[in-house]
């Protein structure tokens, strides 16, 4: 976009730098010494920085700093979890022996309804961060985070990384982790990690429009080199495409919000020569399962319960068949989520060293394309035909008049357009885009389908 006029038009207050910069340093990191005030200053004030737009902190304590290193205890957590849900005006009126299964379901319409039903009457809001989720449908939602469960978080990026293979340590000034986004406006910060001994960490805008220039860019990257990256497929497609890879060295890449394909994982690994980590959540629940290759996502250690039940009633379908993923979280104190629709779908299965995982996810939706001879196709089936052929992302839609449109980013493109005209039994029309964030900013749906469900 050129018009000056036209830019202006979509920028965000939200966005504008400082914007919501309401406390001070020594507010947002009290336990804050001269090491990490140093780090502060040299990456705020860095030459080639970004314009930051916002500014925090993770307001810990030194005793909060202590306990976040750690992970909570999952015995007879569920439990606990229940009790502290019935302290909320959603589920005051559940009987004291009301087990897990007495719970209706929520889902997100619920939240954005009236999110204080969910809040704890007792909840301790000093220690409340306000956090934001766009979803990929829907209005958006202000969720009240926990301090120490936000801060936990970068403690367990840490342990999945050793799980797999990777060491994060606080040796030298390389930034510990850098969250990367690509889209033209987003909130960026410099921040610094009190349980990780003040070592850097920040959230990045790789979009061309956020930098003076893309060489700044590399420059900035290069010097930050942080040891743990953090994206969705499209940012850390951007890596690539871009030429990052040559002056970053990280230990570790997570990748979520999106699903990443074969492909794009193959990509990464052999680029950065480090496990690659795709981790299934949502802002709600925060990690609920993760995985290093492209088998079952393996439900993690923590307090998060999964069920998979029918997309219409409250009740589990047969161990094996998909259905849509339902999440109890409990560890976020100030939202003691139970039975959370997620508007996922999956399967249930048993890993060979008898930990549950979630098989053939799809995010968002269960959609399904009609084929030519009246037979419905599970968007699964176009998932596995675009992975083999080295699609990189894609957007396929079918409207109301039963055409299918498809969009992809990298593959044989001759090859894919024959696997998808022969699972439909009807034409397909194809184009090929040149990056993946030409499908579409954000968090785009990839299938869109007038089949009922």
């Amino acid at each position: 976009m050129s018009d000056p006029d036209l830019r202006g038009a979509l920028d965000l207050a939200e966005y504008a730098p400082g914007e919501a910069a309401v406390l001070t340093d020594a507010e947002r990191w009290p336990t804050i010494d001269a090491d990490g005030v140093s780090r502060l200053t040299h990456w705020r004030a860095h030459p080639d920085a970004p314009q930051w737009t916002h500014a925090t902190g993770d307001r810990l304590t030194a005793e909060q700093v202590e306990r976040v290193r750690h992970p909570l205890p999952t015995d007879d957590w569920l439990r606990e979890h229940l009790v502290a849900a019935r302290r909320t005006l959603r589920y005051r009126g559940m009987a004291e022996d009301a087990a897990l299964e007495d719970f209706p379901t929520i889902a997100r319409a619920d939240l954005v309804d009236d999110l204080a039903a969910f809040v704890p009457l007792d909840a301790d809001l000093s220690r409340m961060l306000h956090g934001t989720s766009s979803g990929s449908t829907g209005a958006a939602l202000l969720i009240p985070d926990d301090v120490e469960e936000v801060a936990r978080g970068f403690h367990q990026l840490v342990a999945l990384a050793a799980s797999a293979g990777a060491t994060v340590t606080a040796d030298g000034e390389r930034m510990a982790v850098v969250n990367l986004v690509f889209q033209r406006q987003a909130f960026t910060y410099v921040s610094v990690i009190s349980s990780f001994a003040h070592r850097a960490m920040a959230r990045l805008n790789l979009h061309p429009s956020a930098w003076d220039d893309v060489d700044a860019r590399a420059r900035f990257l290069r010097e930050a080199d942080p040891q743990i990256l953090s994206g969705h497929p499209t940012s850390l497609a951007e890596l690539l495409d871009a030429g990052l890879d040559a002056v970053l060295h990280p230990a570790v890449i997570f990748s979520g919000a999106m699903a990443l394909s074969s492909p794009l994982r193959e990509r990464l690994e052999a680029a950065f020569g480090c496990p690659v980590i795709d981790v299934y959540g949502l802002h709600e629940t925060r990690p609920i399962a993760a995985r290093t290759d492209d088998g079952p996502f393996r439900i993690l250690d923590r307090r998060v319960h999964v069920e998979i039940l029918d997309p219409r009633r409250d009740v589990a379908v047969p161990p094996g068949v998909m259905g849509e993923i339902v999440v109890t979280a409990g560890e976020n104190p100030l939202l003691p989520l139970v039975r959370y629709r997620t508007g996922d779908f999956g399967r249930s299965v048993l890993l060979d060293d008898g930990a549950f995982g979630i098989a053939d996810l799809e995010g968002r939706d269960n959609t399904r394309f009609r084929a030519a001879d009246g037979t419905l196709v599970p968007c699964v089936e176009l998932t596995q035909q675009l992975q083999a052929r080295g699609a990189l992302g894609w957007s396929i839609e079918q409207g109301d008049d039963g055409r299918v449109r498809a969009a992809i980013a990298g593959g044989d493109e001759a090859g894919i357009r024959t696997a998808l005209e022969a699972l439909l039994g009807m034409p397909v029309e194809l184009h090929r885009v040149a990056r993946l964030i030409d499908l579409g900013e954000g968090k785009p749906r990839r299938y869109r389908s007038s089949v009922p469900d």
